[in-house]
């Protein structure tokens, strides 16, 4: 896919400095899932590094090679780490964020897979102008469908409208996206899908539904039991997706006499 973004002038490197990064990041949208995330992904001892202002983990006791970064909000920030990332050796990025239901089917602590991000955010339109919606990638999508099978559940499937203004969430704008599809309407997914296929790497997500907006009004649902308990499952569903994932190569032997 062509992007003026190839020729912008600062783009990020991988220098002496930088982490050497395995092929699989996850990014954790909240502050709270990354706490979760890091007790499942074996993160624990690891104190992690700054990056911009998000956190940077990749000495995990469980997944040799995994990278765990966050919290983050928003298409551009998200787009940002992403490319980081990518510099640094990525080549799959796993994304974990909450979301708000659009349709009666889903509801407060339901997991959803999107399927593709709706573009109504900046950055995709920079990265490829013109484009309306952007895809997942196919193969990180079944594997990670499977691994919510394995925990048990069932995660719906489908677009996801990506915003960068949530307080402009009108109901002419939610009945417009309701009609193009969209279960959720969320703020990172539509770019990191974009700048995945931008820059030649595979990207999809794993969202936690923590409010409605599937009726005539706003139902958040932040403190209900059902949305504790649907980011713990997805915190598992992760976990069990990278145990799928194979570790970095070991190192040859040691030649012997």
């Amino acid at each position: 896919m062509k992007t003026a973004c190839r020729e912008a002038i600062v783009r990020p490197a991988r220098t002496p400095r930088s982490p050497q990064l395995g092929p699989l990041a996850v990014m954790a949208a909240t502050g709270p899932d990354l706490a979760l995330l890091r007790a499942e992904l074996g993160f624990g001892r690891d104190r992690g590094r700054p990056l911009h202002i998000s956190r940077l983990y990749s000495a995990s006791a469980a997944f040799p090679g995994l990278a765990l970064l966050g919290p983050l909000v928003g298409a551009p920030y998200a787009a940002m780490l992403a490319e980081r990332l990518i510099a640094w050796g990525v080549c799959e990025i796993l994304f974990y964020g909450w979301c708000g239901a659009l349709s009666p089917p889903a509801g407060i602590g339901d997991l959803l897979l999107p399927r593709a991000g709706l573009i109504d955010e900046g950055t995709s339109r920079l990265y490829a102008p013109g484009l309306r919606q952007s895809s997942v990638d196919p193969a990180l999508h079944g594997r990670l469908r499977a691994a919510c099978r394995a925990e048990g559940f069932t995660a719906r499937s489908g677009p996801v409208w990506t915003t960068d203004a949530p307080f402009c969430e009108t109901p002419r704008r939610v009945a417009a996206f309701r009609r193009r599809g969209a279960l959720a309407v969320e703020m990172e997914c539509s770019a990191l899908f974009t700048v995945g296929a931008v820059l030649g790497v595979a990207a999809a997500a794993l969202l936690v539904v923590s409010d409605e907006l599937s009726g005539s009004g706003w139902r958040p649902g932040f403190r209900d039991p059902r949305f504790a308990a649907g980011r713990r499952r997805g915190a598992k569903a992760v976990a069990r997706f990278c145990r799928s994932v194979p570790g970095p190569p070991a190192p040859p032997p040691a030649f012997e006499r």
